[in-house]
């Protein structure tokens, strides 16, 4: 792998070094320094990290590191591995550690100004005066998402004003953190205060452009600027008492509050991070569930239209290239108790549903199959005769119904461990539950004031199927004066509309912020509350008069944990370098909570990856596979159905990707740039370098050599001119099959009937993006064992009396891989089941 590459992808990892100001060059090994000791700091990932050298008159003979507020397990073991290394070597040109880039950055920040102290022998007073030069001065920092800008103004003696000028920063998830930081920056004089949960990187960001500004004002005392903070003093301690108590205001627990509202309760939750949201507004936001209205109806099989829940009349929608194909694999699949001991002898493939399909069923998903089995040959019946005349697939109405789905979230979630010794599939009736429940979902929603897109039903990473429903936002009135007011995309239609039906049930009813929960209350054998910490100290003691409901997440951020239950993906794949697309608080908090007081667990071993995230920072880069093409950078040839199931796609990146950085797994997606790619964010119309960029196909060679890729662009264009043909007229693709590709990359023209123009198609002319991609941890699919009420369960299969959990702190509901778009709709329906369930048993 050649190091351009390496260096472009760097780039934003890198920004701090520039932005603090750094000294360009080091000390040259063996070079003279002025004995003493020497402290500097940098902004690491969760403060100030400050290095503190002594030397003699040619060597480093003492190096102390201080990062308090990184992160112990990964900050903070990185500063360990790193003194060691440094004083070995003498030197800031050290390997960072895999994981831990921000931190490792900072440490080599500051050390290179520790040592050009050295060098000169003149090290700032540490209690030397702050001033600056006054005036208002812009600096830039990366965040989570990209650049944040930032004007800030100094007096001579402090930081009198900071206000954002431009941010990529998502709103509601990274934005919050400025507000809360600002005024704390401008009264402790300095970045040392505390970042905000669930927005490190936003927080970091703010920090290090001011630091950044400070520069540019002549600071006199960095390392006092870098570490000034203020000193929070708790408040009173707090007793409160509601009905029901909810751990966590994601999709799962906002739904929680708004149903347990609905049913007449009165309602605390308890959100650690400072906005609700939870991991929900940083996910794709598509929910999985069969618009009947949409689809092939059975009644009226010649219907090309139907009547949504809205009352409006609708376009039913088509096919794709390969449904049917699907479908009759389906149609053929053995009915035999599944075979676990043919793969004693042979490779589980995960994702080769045609293999899959030949060695059985488990019992309990049987009646299923068969009820399927039937409704694809009633579709078959009907649709097949008009193949054979000629029709194309795509322009038959779509097949879909509540047992395809059910069915494919049994093997789309049916995985072996790596040892082979355990299986793993989603509990059939909490499947059903929240499959079936999904249908109540969007009328729910809608009635609060939620909007969604009405007649489509796209797909999505790893989704199986054409069954998504996209979301809009929401029309609703918060402060209730009569007027609604718009609130866009996944933060109008899952929280918007929800918080405010739940507030507005009760006057009582409030969210708590930027608090803690640390255990559950428990007496007499049941669970009665919550204490719980918020961010200045001051506790709080929850008691909940009917009960508790546990929606904290997964613990995809906790790669730590993640290694130690791991039993799935190999040692060589999932390390402490991989990155996730979870914000910092997914931790596993509710599931330790739950685990103290009895609570079993199931399938924490295995944990999805997405197979589409940046390379730089783990971030969800959002799409589908069904449009694009995925290219391996050495070879230039397609190494895997871009249509597959996440952990398939993440597995053939690892085995087909190059390494950057210490992520493994880079891959090439290509697709023709006039797509939409499905997902709330679309890349702007340059490039975004070491994530995407836009070329025609003659300039591929020129990004190729610029980036270090080894492909020959014309093997990957050649590539790609195969793969369009296979789509156009519907034969084999020559290198990796593709079940079900909804278009071309290459510009070309259809036919009235919908057929491709083949004569028309026009590669070289087109615009195509390529972005740069990786896995990163996603979803855990395990957590504590629920029935399908949502009660937890104890390590004896019983119900504890008084607690319930809902969304992604559960497991056994997706297996060993959930289906894109499955987990928006079930945590959305289990916060609902567990409120219900907890109203009917105080009944």
């Amino acid at each position: 792998m050649k190091r351009s590459l390496q260096k472009v992808l760097s780039l934003s990892l890198t920004a701090s070094m520039v932005l603090a100001g750094a000294a360009a060059v080091p000390a040259e090994e063996g070079g003279a320094y002025v004995p003493g000791t020497y402290s500097a700091s940098a902004q690491g990932l969760g403060g100030p990290v400050t290095v503190t050298v002594t030397t003699d008159d040619s060597q480093i003979t003492a190096l102390m590191i201080d990062g308090e507020l990184e992160t112990p397990e990964i900050g903070g073991a990185a500063i360990e591995t790193l003194i060691p290394e440094i004083l070995n070597g003498q030197s800031t040109e050290f390997d960072g550690v895999a994981g831990a880039t921000v931190t490792s950055d900072a440490v080599r920040t500051a050390l290179t100004d520790a040592l050009a102290q050295a060098q000169g022998g003149e090290a700032p007073a540490a209690d030397a005066e702050l001033a600056f030069t006054p005036g208002t001065y812009t600096a830039t920092a990366d965040g989570y998402n990209g650049p944040t800008e930032v004007s800030v103004t100094f007096d001579e003696s402090a930081v009198t004003g900071i206000e954002i000028v431009s941010t990529a920063e998502t709103d509601h998830v990274g934005t919050p953190a400025f507000d809360i930081l600002i005024p704390q920056i401008i009264e402790a004089n300095g970045t040392g205060v505390d970042s905000v949960s669930g927005a490190t990187f936003s927080s970091r960001a703010l920090k290090e452009a001011v630091n950044a500004a400070a520069d540019e004002a002549g600071v006199t005392n960095k390392n006092q600027f870098i570490t000034n903070t203020i000193e929070t003093v708790p408040g009173e301690a707090m007793d409160l008492t509601y009905d029901v108590v909810i751990v966590g205001a994601g999709g799962a627990g906002i739904a929680a509050a708004a149903q347990a509202a609905e049913d007449g309760n009165t309602v605390l939750v308890i959100e650690k991070n400072a906005e609700i949201g939870g991991n929900t507004l940083v996910s794709g936001g598509q929910y999985q569930s069969v618009m009947p209205y949409l689809v092939w109806d059975p009644a009226d099989p010649d219907a090309e239209t139907g009547v949504g829940f809205d009352g409006e009349t609708y376009n039913k929608v088509k096919s794709v290239q390969g449904c049917i194909n699907e479908l009759k694999m389906i149609l053929d699949w053995s009915e035999e108790e599944f075979d676990a001991d043919y793969y004693l002898d042979h490779e589980f493939v995960a994702g080769d549903a045609a293999e899959l399909s030949k060695h059985g069923v488990h019992a309990d998903y049987l009646p299923i199959l068969q009820e399927l089995k039937k409704e694809i040959q009633a579709y078959l019946d009907w649709a097949q005769p008009k193949l054979d005349a000629g029709t194309p697939e795509n322009q038959l109405t779509l097949f879909s119904t509540l047992n395809l789905h059910i069915f494919q979230t049994y093997y789309g979630g049916l995985r072996q461990s790596a040892d082979g010794t355990e299986w793993i599939y989603g509990d059939v009736d909490l499947v059903s539950q929240f499959i079936n429940g999904g249908q109540e979902l969007k009328p729910w929603l809608e009635s609060m004031g939620s909007t969604f897109v009405e007649d489509t039903q796209p797909t999505l990473i790893g989704a199986l199927w054409y069954r998504e429903n996209e979301f809009i936002g929401a029309n609703v009135d918060t402060d209730g004066d009569g007027e609604t007011e718009e609130y866009g995309g996944r933060w109008g239609t899952y929280f918007v509309a929800p918080r405010t039906a739940f507030l507005n049930a009760n006057e009582e009813n409030q969210i708590l912020l930027r608090t803690t929960a640390n255990e559950l209350i428990v007496e007499d054998g049941r669970v009665t509350g919550v204490k719980a910490t918020k961010y200045d100290g001051t506790e709080v003691t929850a008691h909940a008069n009917k009960g508790v409901i546990l929606a904290t997440g997964g613990f995809a951020a906790n790669i730590n944990k993640v290694l130690e239950d791991n039993i799935y993906w190999s040692e060589e794949y999932l390390t402490t370098a991989t990155k996730t697309t979870n914000r910092s608080s997914l931790q596993g908090d509710g599931i330790a909570m739950a685990e103290a007081v009895g609570a079993a667990t199931t399938g924490e071993g295995f944990t999805q990856l997405m197979p589409i995230s940046w390379v730089d920072n783990g971030n969800l880069a959002f799409g589908g596979g069904n449009y694009a093409v995925y290219i391996n950078p050495t070879t230039g040839k397609r190494f895997v159905d871009e249509g597959s199931e996440r952990d398939v796609l993440s597995l053939a990146e690892f085995r087909n990707g190059i390494e950057v950085n210490g992520t493994k797994g880079v891959f090439l997606e290509i697709y023709n740039a006039e797509e939409k790619i499905p997902g709330p964010i679309q890349l702007g119309e340059g490039d975004y370098p070491g994530r995407y960029y836009r070329r025609t196909p003659d300039q591929l060679g020129d990004l190729f050599a610029e980036l270090g890729i080894e492909a020959d662009p014309e093997v990957v264009l050649e590539t790609i001119r195969n793969y369009d043909n296979a789509v156009m007229t519907g034969g084999e693709f020559e290198d990796v099959g593709k079940a079900i590709a909804s278009r071309t990359i290459g510009n070309v023209e259809k036919n009235e009937d919908g057929s491709y123009n083949p004569e028309t198609y026009d590669l070289d002319g087109t615009m195509l993006t390529v972005r740069l991609m990786a896995p990163s941890t996603h979803h855990t699919m395990g957590g504590v064992k629920v029935d399908t009420e949502r009660h937890v369960l104890d390590t004896e299969g019983n119900p504890i009396a008084g607690l319930y959990a809902a969304g992604e702190v559960t497991g056994g509901i997706h297996g060993g891989n959930r289906l894109g778009g499955n987990a928006i709709v079930e945590i959305f329906v289990s916060g609902r089941t567990a409120a219900q369930a907890l109203s009917a048993d105080n009944a």
